[in-house]
């Protein structure tokens, strides 16, 4: 890990144990488990926005509840790294702001529970950091007084940005924040989430399956696709000339609202089952440049010449 690197990922997996059904219970055999994140490795540095984008199911909230310490990896090693000495703080904004706010709380309890928690203020001085960050995000002071149920989605998302603020993080991971929300609500919490993320010189990973969000916001960009990373680079980049097949047809299947041409192209083929592992590339049968070669063998991460990494055996010019 250099200095300029604040979180290492370093081939982490996390493997969810299946349950057998009632013949398997008799006879004393355990499911089939499911591989949810498959050997990931990816390096997060320091100030930037990193994006991580797939089809659902493919493993990136679980990745993001690894790095938040929710969820255990099965096995790989990651590391959070603070500043001259400093333990880094994370915290996380969730996917739906209507069930991750304690309804029996108060507002102002709500955001004031990570200062108490890292000791951060004292006394009054908590009352008032709690006013500060709700009119921060665009909320009032008056607001630390009613209940969460009393707001908007939108508003909601607010308070848990205030709250993960309240922690005073190093490190910001965003799961979906904005997928819950209506499209001109969704405006309005990516500009709060791009002028934090300026004015308080954070950290962040950026999970959507939105490529129009995910190229506004990030300054990296990893694919990812059945629990393993495809393509991995700037984010400008990999819009301009992917490398992976994958990545190509997963910009081709949103439709382009600059052009006269509106409708959809999806992904051929069926998504397999994580928990049924393929030999070969995992893509392959799904994959237009597919050949014996993809079905037999797995390709490798591979470097390029713009610092751009992709697992592929025939990738894209």
């Amino acid at each position: 890990m250099s200095a300029a690197d604040m979180l290492v990922v370093d081939g982490v997996s996390k493997v969810f144990a299946g349950e057998a059904g009632f013949v398997g219970k008799l006879l004393g055999r355990s499911g089939v488990g499911t591989r949810a994140v498959d050997e990931v490795s990816l390096t997060i540095r320091r100030g930037e926005m990193f994006g991580l984008v797939g089809e659902s199911g493919c493993g990136k909230s679980t990745l993001a509840r690894m790095i938040a310490g929710l969820t255990p990896p099965t096995q790989g090693q990651i590391a959070l790294t603070g500043v001259s000495g400093h333990k880094p703080r994370l915290q996380m904004i969730f996917q739906d702001p209507f069930s991750s706010l304690n309804g029996r709380w108060t507002v102002g309890r709500i955001v004031a529970e990570p200062i108490r928690v890292h000791g951060l203020r004292e006394g009054k001085a908590v009352e008032a950091r709690v006013h500060e960050l709700l009119e921060h995000v665009g909320l009032s002071a008056a607001d630390a007084y009613k209940y969460p149920q009393e707001f908007s989605g939108g508003q909601r998302q607010r308070i848990s940005i205030a709250r993960a603020l309240a922690g005073e993080p190093d490190f910001l991971v965003l799961d979906e924040p904005t997928s819950a929300l209506d499209v001109s609500v969704q405006a309005q919490i990516l500009k709060l989430l791009d002028t934090l993320q300026s004015e308080l010189h954070l950290t962040s990973l950026f999970i959507t399956h939105n490529l129009s969000i995910v190229r506004l916001m990030t300054d990296r960009l990893a694919v990812m696709y059945l629990g393993r990373i495809v393509e991995e680079g700037p984010t400008e980049q990999l819009f301009r000339s992917p490398r992976h097949p994958y990545t190509r047809l997963l910009m081709d299947a949103a439709p382009d609202l600059d052009t006269e041409d509106r409708s959809l192209h999806p992904i051929p083929g069926d998504l397999p089952k994580p928990g049924t592992p393929m030999p070969g590339c995992r893509f392959a049968n799904r994959c237009p440049r597919a050949a014996d070669l993809c079905k037999a063998q797995e390709p490798a991460m591979t470097a390029g010449e713009g610092g751009e990494r992709f697992r592929c055996h025939f990738p894209l010019d």
